[in-house]
């Protein structure tokens, strides 16, 4: 380290050689300079080193300034010829730039795509863009972005209309669009651009992709070479914070703040020194850290390069980014670095700068990425002028080529190695040069030229399939045996599929042949993609044991995934164009045709028959052999075959198209089996294969997959059914099913059902099952291009039956639509929930093919409610429905179903039966509607019913059975369908004989049953009507028995009702005219042993459970830190608030001696010892510092109240004597006196943050306060929501303010009483001047409620003195009351603003008008002038009466609880003309005016205004991306301007803060804690609440409030930001749907805050899912 010092050069003679250098000397040498690079390289090497990383701490401003003077200004010079500042601004001004934008979203700013006009979804605007654009008023979706992208307002291709926002428009769109930029410079300045640029970026690509740690390239080698090296860590995304932080601390012995310093700037930069000083030295420090990173993975990247190399890397970062800036002044300097940039280099092929560039990004950091990207984009990417088909590249270059395409020829040119250089590296895709590819690939002019040209799509596929190498011996891929490297390499190959999205993202209007050859090539390359897909992870059913490990399922089905959406852009591609769809689909077919030559070889063929036909097939059992649920050339040929039918390809070219070599039975053999597989696995004879195969058969029916899995599965039954004779397809899906045994042999069902139940159940429900499908097979028609419907049918149909389960919100409704719908909703309740019309419930189907089994439950159940409420009764796929196989079966259970207890049938078998009849019979009924002859029927479903079964069936016709069925006892739930089924019969027959004679029989059937039901209703009613006379007679026999109680408790009750009858005009709360209260006796039972006892203040205590915390919600100053004891003032207001618990009725624990209580504690603790270590402690309350659940409630509590006596100041001058007496007795017995001091200790300890101390003088001072802050926040809520002053409150709180009143007048009991003595003297000294008192505060500085409060609380210790009775009590209370009311006036007088005291008015002034004029004036004395004259005191009564009315409310309600004295009837009812009540209850004259008598008071300026109101969260805009736009500008405090990964905000105060990261941890109370949790200290006295605003969240469009209370940071679910009802339609997306602030929501956590009840509310969360594993939120 010495001699690093020693090379450095003195500050002195840098200083004074940097003031001694021109720079338009040095520009001047070099414009005259043979060799320009030759003499730009020795000014570099000469000065590089000596301004940058000269030592191991950075000095940023010394460096920013050195280099600006030495290094660029002379560039400046020698570029403009002139000076710097004169030229740049002579440049912008001539400049005419591009009408692109252009904007760089930053991370986490919000974007905008317009639903209607962009042409992509990728298509995007900048906030202020938007908001100037036509688009804000179409259907829009706002994202977030993730940093590198840019604004596309300008870009024609990308908008269908309004490409233009106001402030782009082009106004000589004309004339600029023929003029060439470069032609608008001086020649001169062109050619020294050329050569500046084409040395300074040489330049920086050398430095930037310079290998070598020691050495420079030639010319840069410093004239002196020192000894000096940094040993530089690199960033990977392999090794964790912690793994990083340890490391460091060990290898170069920092402390772990220096670590996490380091750690933070090697994330966020990619690269940091961490050691300074010769090569030993830091190659010592690079052995340690790769040893100890090297033994469960790779090993950190670290290097010891000299410091000459690595300052010559730091200012090829500054030149980069100053060349930026440089091209932003001209449209013509930016052309000329592009032509730089892209000329070709003497090594030929890819040797351009911007190859060398993009072909060594994987092996630059992350910062230097950042850098030359966003060079790129702002240089090469912001070309839009020349779209036209030109030389491709590398070919030379002229300045007219479009270098925005020749950028995309480079990146499709050497597409493949950097996707393998990407997959290679270890770095997010947003920092690789690959992530450029949606700024080029999107553009559908470069897009379709890329592919026609580079064959792009062809490339990407097979680079994709290059990469995935392992597969099995039918060449399929093979995921089970992945390694973590493999794992890891198949997640980022599968950027490659995004790619390949961009490309086919928009559809082309117009072809041509290249066109088409170049893309069916790429189909070509995509079938061969799934022909590796085709069967893949096939599955065996196990039998015997279970599975003993979980195959891997997950990668297969991720790729299914991904593959979605390409699979659907092929299937639009070829929707486009008649031969493209003609030649896919013969393609398609083909390689299905290869996969499944062998399907049937080697099986042994098998010959079927079943109601006189028979089919010839092979032998395949689903149970026994291989099937696999991944089938995607199946799928895409449904996909391709349904659109030939829409299209009408098929009728127009027969010819064209391989009819032929269409083989029905093998179409439909793979889906079948997938199918098969699926009703198997819900039979459960899977279940031995684990979670696995459920999981797959999960998401085979999600609406993720479903699309392109299991609705294809059903297009390729529908058509292969469609090509075949319905009894031969029905023959083969039994044989499938493993039915076809049940079905062909007369006695194989008895025998089964005698057999085995098991096996009777399964097949059950396989028949079921089988029945389901054939019902989706006929009736989901609902697809364009199966069924004669349009797409915007399928989406209506969709929702119709969602909106059938229940209705639902809007997010929950758009999770279950497939992607890419566009359909606007049906009807909004007032509950902001979709609701079913009812004239769409006719559409319903109970078999619905995306039900669920739990979804077709609920929708069944939904709909029989509502048709009780409403009084109601219930192509050639069709042959499917009279054919006679399906007769058969339907026959078969029909007559199963007549033998009740065989249990070989279900009710939902028999149920699927009769829907199938009810199919047939409407398709029927919908033939005789539509046909005009005889011949057109075909379908005769009714005479096939009639005929008698054949065999092996000897039983009667299925008309027969359904008859014989109708009055069966056992099938009642299935009577109506039977009913409904019979009258259409007859409706479409003819009303025969015998059918009339069933239909009367059924009518006198059905009398009969209304007779019966009627029968039993007047039974049930006859029967309540007794009992209700019993319950009646035993009251009254009660009531007899304890006649005394009853007349006492009447008594008692008249008594009262009298009493407030009388007092209700005159009744007061405080004064000698006080009514005194009636004695009563207060019984009380003990929650924890259930015993009864009389509230004594000599008896045992009983406490309540309450909760202390501390507030800022009434503070002024949230930031003022609370001084010490020597430093404390009596008049700290903002110290604590209590609360109960949440119960609607008081929990009073026994204490006997401490003995309930401090059992149930400990008890508590332990609990909480016994509980095992790896559950980390409890989630909602911490033992630690005093915390507990209410034993009945589970309420988070901390403290007791004790319950004292409510006609306490009958007895107050007895305790007082006593206590004073020569034997000392204590008022209060040790039990009650031990609860005063805990709760004491409580307040105490909470409020100051301070260990208990029952000596501090502060003790009773904390217990008043708490009283008078609860008082306070609890009037500010009932004023706020507009509810009565008295009356309103809830139990918990109503019991609350007693106990605390009556507690803290009785604390003084346990305090020492020459303190509280010396309190009431320093109370009393703020009004009355005292001169034995110093430090007296300001007049303005005084809370007077809480003055009042602690005066008159305090006020006992000093009667004691004299021990006089309650009458000179209640005087004393009423004069504090008096003196205290007349300072709060001068309080508002004093603090009333200038405009609102010098209004005038022009009527007469009243008497309380004139003594308000008469007390301003004596102030105006007092200050010599200082308050402004009025001449009317009109507006000064307006503000004494607005600012003095909450501190009477509070003074109520204080009184109230502390006397008990009831209030009038006026103020428990809510209204404005409660001031004389008011006034009157506190012996007060309603003219407050005449309490006024001469005082003094010290005036100082103002501080802040009266009366003390309570504070409000912040203000949230109304439109979510303004807040996010907010947070995305917000960069890091502590990471020098970087932007801050998780902003988040404080709603408490509006500070934006950097979360969920080490840069911002700081050290509270000797731990290591996050922002938002040191924020809360300072903010919220350890309560806040945060919006969080992060990448994560805004991903999930959820803004969730985070809380941090006296334990751990938790999050509250409600979500503040939703979508619109009214306003947005369903969307193309799950994400982007424009949301506004949801005001009731917020407004329910603000009242929640106010409250005081964030931590009750948490715990009782936390308490409720145990399940939540805990975390350290404490460093968020």
């Amino acid at each position: 380290m010495a001699a690093a010092e020693a090379d450095r050069d003195p500050p002195s003679a840098l200083r004074a050689e940097f003031l001694n250098f021109s720079a338009k000397d040095t520009a001047a040498v070099w414009a005259s300079a043979s060799d320009l690079q030759q003499d730009v390289y020795h000014h570099l090497a000469l000065y590089v080193p000596r301004i940058f990383c000269l030592g191991p701490n950075v000095e940023e401003q010394r460096e920013e300034l050195a280099c600006q003077l030495l290094l660029l200004a002379p560039l400046e010079w020698l570029l403009l010829g002139e000076e710097p500042s004169s030229g740049l601004a002579g440049l912008q001004e001539k400049n005419q730039p591009s009408h692109l934008c252009g904007h760089v979203f930053r991370v986490g700013e919000p974007t905008y795509s317009c639903r209607e006009c962009a042409a992509d979804p990728t298509c995007v605007l900048c906030m202020q863009c938007f908001l100037g654009s036509v688009h804000k008023d179409h259907r829009y979706r706002m994202t977030t972005s993730g940093g590198g992208g840019f604004c596309d307002c300008g870009d024609a291709e990308a908008w269908k209309k309004g490409p233009y926002c106001q402030k782009h428009t082009p106004k000589e769109s004309s004339r600029y669009s023929e003029e060439d930029p470069v032609a608008q410079l001086p020649p001169e300045m062109v050619a020294r651009s050329c050569s500046i640029f084409s040395i300074l970026l040489k330049y920086a690509v050398d430095m930037l992709t310079w290998d070598q740690e020691d050495q420079l390239p030639a010319g840069l080698q410093p004239p002196e070479r020192g000894d000096t090296y940094y040993c530089m860590l690199f960033n990977d995304e392999v090794h964790t914070y912690e793994q990083v932080i340890y490391t460091l601390q060990k290898a170069v012995n920092c402390s772990q703040k220096e670590a996490v310093s380091f750690a933070t700037t090697v994330d966020r930069d990619g690269r940091k020194s961490v050691r300074y000083g010769d090569f030993q030295f830091c190659e010592q420090a690079k052995s340690v850290i790769v040893r100890n990173t090297s033994r469960q993975s790779k090993p950190l990247r670290v290097q010891v390069m000299h410091s000459s190399v690595v300052a010559h890397q730091c200012f090829a970062l500054k030149a980069l980014s100053w060349l930026g800036q440089i091209i932003q002044y001209s449209d013509g300097l930016r052309r000329i670095l592009c032509q730089v940039g892209l000329q070709k280099g003497p090594e030929g092929e890819n040797s351009s700068l911007v190859d060398r560039l993009m072909l060594n990004d994987s092996k630059m950091w992350k910062g230097a990425r950042n850098i030359y990207h966003q060079l790129l984009m702002n240089s090469l990417l912001m070309d839009l002028k020349y779209k036209k088909v030109f030389a491709i590249h590398p070919r030379p270059l002229h300045l007219h080529t479009p270098l925005s395409v020749s950028l995309s020829v480079c990146l499709s040119v050497c597409a493949s190695r950097l996707q393998n250089d990407y997959v290679k590296d270890d770095h997010d895709r947003e920092f690789s040069i690959t992530d450029l590819s949606v700024q080029m690939f999107t553009v559908p002019s470069l897009a379709r030229m890329l592919m026609v040209e580079e064959n792009l799509m062809t490339t990407i596929i097979r680079t994709f399939v290059d990469h995935l190498r392992h597969r099995d011996l039918q060449g399929r891929f093979q995921f089970d045996r992945y390694t973590a490297q493999q794992a890891f390499k198949f997640g980022r190959v599968q950027s490659l599929i995004g790619d390949l999205k961009y490309v086919l993202i928009s559809r082309p209007t117009e072809w041509s042949d290249q066109l088409r050859l170049k893309f069916l090539e790429g189909v070509d390359a995509f079938l061969e993609l799934l022909r590796c897909m085709q069967g893949m992870d096939p599955v065996v059913r196990q039998v015997g044991q279970h599975i003993e490990m979980e195959p891997e399922w997950e990668a297969a089905f991720t790729l299914q995934m991904k593959l979605t959406h390409i699979i659907s852009m092929i299937q639009e591609w070829s929707s486009t164009d008649e031969r493209v769809l003609i030649e896919a689909y013969k393609k398609c077919l083909s390689a299905l045709s290869q996969c499944q030559s062998g399907l049937a070889d080697g099986e042994q063929p098998i010959s079927l028959s079943l109601a006189g036909h028979s089919v010839d097939t092979f032998r395949y059992q689903v149970s026994q052999d291989k099937v696999s649920i991944h089938l995607p050339l199946c799928r895409l040929l449904a996909g391709l075959h349904v659109l030939l039918s829409r299209t009408e390809v098929a009728s127009k070219f027969p010819e064209q198209l391989p009819l032929g070599e269409l083989s029905p039975p093998l179409l439909i053999e793979l889906p079948l089996r997938c199918l098969v597989l699926c009703a198997q696995v819900h039979a459960g004879m899977w279940r031995r294969n684990g979670f696995s195969l459920i999981n797959q058969i999960y998401y085979y029916h999600n609406v993720k997959c479903r699309v392109e899995m299991f609705d294809k599965d059903i297009i390729m039954l529908q058509a292969g059914a469609s090509m075949m004779d319905p009894n031969h397809f029905l023959m083969i899906v039994l044989s499938r099913f493993e039915l076809f045994h049940i079905f062909s042999s007369a006695d194989c069902r008895k025998r089964y059902r005698e057999a085995n139940k098991d096996v009777v159940q399964q097949n059950n429900t396989l028949i079921e099952e089988m029945l389901h499908l054939i019902i989706m097979v006929v009736g989901e028609r609902f697809v364009s291009g199966v069924g004669q419907v349009e797409p915007f049918d399928e989406v209506r149909r969709e929702i119709i039956h969602q909106l059938s389960i229940r209705p639902m919100a809007h997010s929950e409704l758009v999770k279950a639509l497939p992607e890419n719908v566009s359909v606007t909703l049906v009807c909004v309740t007032g509950r902001g929930l979709y609701e079913l019309r009812p004239e769409w419930n006719k559409h319903f189907n109970l078999y619905f093919h995306h039900y669920s089994r739990a979804d077709q439950s609920k929708a069944e159940e939904a709909q029989r409610k509502q048709r009780r409420q409403n009084g109601e009764d219930t192509g050639s796929l069709v042959n499917l429905l009279q054919c006679d196989v399906l007769l058969a079966v339907e026959g078969a259970v029909l007559q199963w179903a007549v033998e009740p207890s065989g249990g070989g049938w279900t009710e939902s078998m028999l149920q699927r039966v009769l829907h199938l009849v009810g199919m047939a019979l409407l398709e029927e009924q919908q033939q005789l509607e539509n046909s005009s002859t005889e011949d057109d029927i075909s379908f005769n479903y009714i005479c096939k019913i009639t005929r008698p079964g054949e065999a092996p069936s000897t039983s009667g016709s299925v008309l027969a059975l359904l008859e014989s069925l109708q009055n069966a006892p056992h099938l009642e739930v299935h009577k109506d369908m039977i009913t409904w089924i019979l009258k259409k019969t007859v409706h479409h027959k003819g009303h025969s004989i015998k059918i009339l004679k069933t239909a009367s029989e059924k009518t006198v059937v059905r009398d009969k049953d209304k007779a019966e039901r009627k029968r039993k209703a007047e039974m049930a009613r006859l029967r309540r009507e007794k009992i209700m006379a019993q319950m009646s007679e035993m009251q009254k026999h009660f009531i007899n028995e304890n006649k005394e109680l009853f007349q006492q408790s009447l008594e008692e009750l008249e008594a009262s009702t009298s009493a407030a009858a009388e007092t209700s005009v005159s009744q007061v709360c405080v004064g000698p005219r006080r009514p005194g209260g009636v004695e009563h006796r207060q019984l009380v039972t003990c929650i924890l042993c259930q015993e009864e006892q009389e509230v004594k203040g000599h008896g045992r205590a009983m406490v309540l459970a309450a909760f202390v915390q501390r507030s800022t919600v009434l503070s002024k100053n949230r930031r003022r830190v609370l001084p010490g004891s020597g430093g404390w003032s009596l008049f700290e207001t903002d110290i604590s608030a209590t609360h109960t618990d949440q119960s609607e009725q008081p929990k009073l624990v026994h204490d006997d001696d401490g003995v309930c209580v401090c059992r149930y504690f400990e008890a508590v603790q332990l609990k909480e010892q016994r509980r095992q270590q790896r559950l980390r402690g409890h989630t909602s309350y911490d033992v630690e510092n005093g915390e507990f659940l209410c034993p009945l409630c589970e309420c988070l509590s901390n403290t007791v109240i004790p319950l004292l006596l409510e006609t306490w100041l009958k007895t107050t001058s007895q305790q007082i004597a006593a206590l004073h007496a020569a034997h000392r007795k204590k008022p209060f017995s040790s039990s009650v006196s031990e609860m005063i001091t805990t709760f004491s200790m409580s307040t105490y300890k909470v409020g100051l943050k301070v260990n208990p101390n029952e000596q501090d003088h502060r003790v009773p001072v904390l217990s008043w306060s708490t009283c008078a802050y609860t008082i306070q926040a609890i009037e500010r809520l009932l004023m706020d929501e507009e509810k009565p002053l008295f009356g309103s409150l809830p139990c918990r709180q109503d019991d609350c303010l007693s106990s605390l009143c009556r507690f803290s007048s009785s604390c003084w009991t346990v305090a020492p009483p020459t303190t509280v003595h010396k309190h009431f003297i320093g109370l009393l000294a703020a009004l009355v001047p005292d001169s034995q008192v110093e430090n007296t505060p300001c007049i303005l500085d005084i809370d007077m409620f809480h003055l009042l409060v602690y005066s008159v609380l305090s006020y006992s210790s000093v009667h004691s003195l004299d021990q006089s009775g309650r009458s000179v009590v209640d005087s004393a209370h009423l004069h504090l009351l008096h003196l205290v009311t007349v300072a709060h006036m001068v309080q508002i007088l004093l603090s009333s603003t200038t405009e609102e005291v010098c209004m005038e008015q022009d009527s007469g002034g009243s008497e309380e008008e004139e003594l308000t004029c008469q007390l301003y004036d004596s102030l105006r004395t007092h200050l010599d002038g200082v308050l402004p004259e009025v001449s009317s005191g009109w507006q000064l009564w307006r503000c004494v009466k607005a600012g003095v009315t909450p501190f009477l409310r509070a003074a109520a309600l204080f009184f109230h609880y502390l006397n008990s004295t009831a209030p009038p009837a006026d103020l428990l009812v809510p209204g404005v003309g409660q001031w004389e009540a008011l006034c009157s209850y506190l012996s007060l004259p309603s003219n407050l005016l005449q309490l006024h008598h001469s005082h003094r008071a010290v005036l100082e300026p103002l501080i802040h205004r009266f009366p003390r109101e309570s504070n409000r969260l912040i203000e949230l805009p109304e439109d979510y991306s303004v807040l996010i736009n907010q947070a995305s500008s917000f960069t890091c405090p502590r990471s020098g301007g970087d932007k801050s990964r998780a902003p988040t905000l404080c709603l408490v105060c509006g500070c934006m803060l950097c979360s969920q990261s080490y840069c911002c941890q700081t050290e509270v109370d000797g731990e290591d804690v996050g922002a938002c949790t040191a924020h809360t200290f300072t903010c919220g006295a350890g309560l806040g609440l945060f919006l969080s605003t992060s990448a994560h969240t805004r991903a999930r469009t959820h803004t969730h409030i985070y809380t941090y209370t006296h334990t751990p940071l938790k999050p509250y679910p409600p979500v503040l930001y939703i979508p619109h009802l009214f306003s947005v339609s369903a969307p193309a997306s799950r994400r982007g749907n424009p949301l506004h602030l949801c005001p009731d929501r917020y407004r329910k956590i603000e009242r929640l805050w106010r409250q005081h009840g964030v931590a009750e509310v948490i715990g009782h969360a936390q308490e409720a899912n145990q399940t939540l594993v805990a975390i350290d939120w404490q460093h968020l």
